[in-house]
């Protein structure tokens, strides 16, 4: 049974797998938001769709480039120096 397609039930394995890739399954997640990646594939529950999606854009944001903390600059004398460092020593005229 898959409350994301309104809990329709599937007779067997194989209709049960199948219904992943069906229109009214793609359907339920776009409702919810969801993209209907392999990554769902087995989720039948609406909470737990909505679970696993929060999981994904949590490790998603984590891997996006911040450039004000992860940047970095090398000085005149081969130092390599955060952006912040770099911009502090620079306005003291240290480089």
């Amino acid at each position: 049974q898959c409350e994301i397609c309104g809990n329709v039930s599937y007779r067997g394995r194989h209709n049960f797998e199948k219904h992943f890739a069906e229109v009214k399954h793609s359907y339920g997640m776009k409702c919810l938001g969801i993209p209907n990646t392999k990554h769902f594939h087995g989720v039948t529950k609406i909470q737990d769709a909505q679970n696993l999606w929060k999981k994904f854009q949590l490790n998603v944001n984590k891997d996006i480039f911040d450039a004000s903390k992860e940047e970095e600059y090398e000085d005149s004398h081969g130092n390599v120096l955060s952006r912040a460092t770099y911009e502090d020593l620079a306005r003291q005229g240290l480089l």
